[in-house]
């Protein structure tokens, strides 16, 4: 197997290369934005690229290049089934609903008097949310009618910056205080509020449409499940303080006992259902606690998951010791090879 990998630091591409060399698998480094890189990479059997929702070029034309070269014969990570929906939890909804998935109830609005009289009508709280984002940005609760009213407005008017400057200040300094930044990440935070990203000033305003989900009360944590071929580990996220969102939160329990494994089950049955690669699922649980999907992603953050004592298999056995998730996305992607 001939694997050519789209290489950025800090990303699952490390790992990757890594263990094609433990594993003597033939590889080689690729630059994905590259005007030739179809022609660069044709003669391989698998191109593996660990595209970001953060880096506006990779926005651009991950999924077109990955996309082609499936259609082309060649395997891909992520392949379609794995990342079409990567980073748009209205695609998600409309999948997970597709598949009667256990989603918490969403609502989805194109029209502004639609969405006025549904927020005229509906009970509150209610959890607004853009398409797009991780780890709990661009995530609000929404207490009353005016406050929705507000939003819908705004989804209709002006739109929503995709990165908010005044809030990502305000995750800085939540994080400071827990110890997981520093006064340089403040003063950073401070700076975006006159010098916004570079994605930021690339990408349009989120606009002509409104998404709402119902809001669950009384969860402390939630339940992050990755499954990865035939095999998944967890952790356990705890709310952050004075807050209703997990994610993102940096407190992380990683012990075995106190994953749901129903959530598990779940998670195992719609990866089969969605025959995908690797995907992330973020659980809470309704006033009858049964777990609830919010949202999927097939990437994740590498650091979380370092502390994880073992896995499960889609047995639900559970297997003590470190384990290499990202050995298992090339072993998923050299089994799709071989079949």
């Amino acid at each position: 197997m001939k694997v050519a990998i789209h290489h950025r630091k800090g990303s699952f591409s490390d790992r990757w290369i890594e263990y094609c060399k433990i594993e003597n698998i033939d590889y080689k480094i690729v630059n994905a934005f590259d005007s030739d890189i179809i022609n660069q990479v044709k003669d391989y059997d698998v191109f593996m690229w660990h595209h970001h929702h953060g880096r506006f070029e990779d926005v651009l034309a991950a999924k077109k290049i990955l996309f082609s070269l499936e259609q082309a014969g060649i395997r891909v990570f992520p392949d379609f089934n794995t990342g079409w929906h990567f980073d748009d939890k209205v695609a998600q909804k409309y999948l997970l609903e597709a598949i009667d998935a256990p989603l918490v109830p969403s609502y989805i609005f194109y029209e502004k008097e639609k969405a006025i009289n549904w927020a005229k009508k509906t009970s509150y709280p209610k959890v607004f949310k853009l398409k797009g984002g991780a780890g709990a940005t661009n995530v609000k609760l929404v207490k009353t009618q005016a406050e929705a009213l507000k939003l819908i407005h705004q989804a209709f008017g002006k739109g929503f910056a995709q990165f908010d400057r005044f809030n990502n200040l305000k995750e800085r300094y939540n994080k400071y205080r827990s110890d997981q930044d520093t006064l340089l990440g403040i003063a950073k935070g401070a700076g975006r509020l006159i010098i916004p990203t570079n994605f930021a000033k690339q990408q349009l305003p989120e606009k002509g449409y409104v998404y709402f989900q119902d809001f669950m009360p009384d969860n402390n944590h939630d339940v992050r499940v990755i499954v990865i071929g035939e095999k998944a580990f967890a952790i356990k996220r705890i709310v952050r303080e004075n807050d209703f969102r997990a994610s993102g939160s940096g407190n992380i329990i990683h012990n075995e006992a106190e994953i749901d494994l129903r959530c598990l089950e779940i998670a195992f049955d719609i990866s089969r259902i969605l025959k995908s690669q690797c995907l992330a699922y973020d659980f809470i649980f309704d006033g009858d606690n049964k777990p609830l999907v919010v949202e999927i992603s097939y990437g994740f953050s590498i650091d979380g998951y370092i502390d994880c004592p073992g896995y499960w298999d889609n047995s639900l056995q559970w297997h003590q010791g470190v384990f290499n998730p990202y050995g298992w996305m090339v072993n998923q992607i050299e089994k799709q090879v071989s079949n």
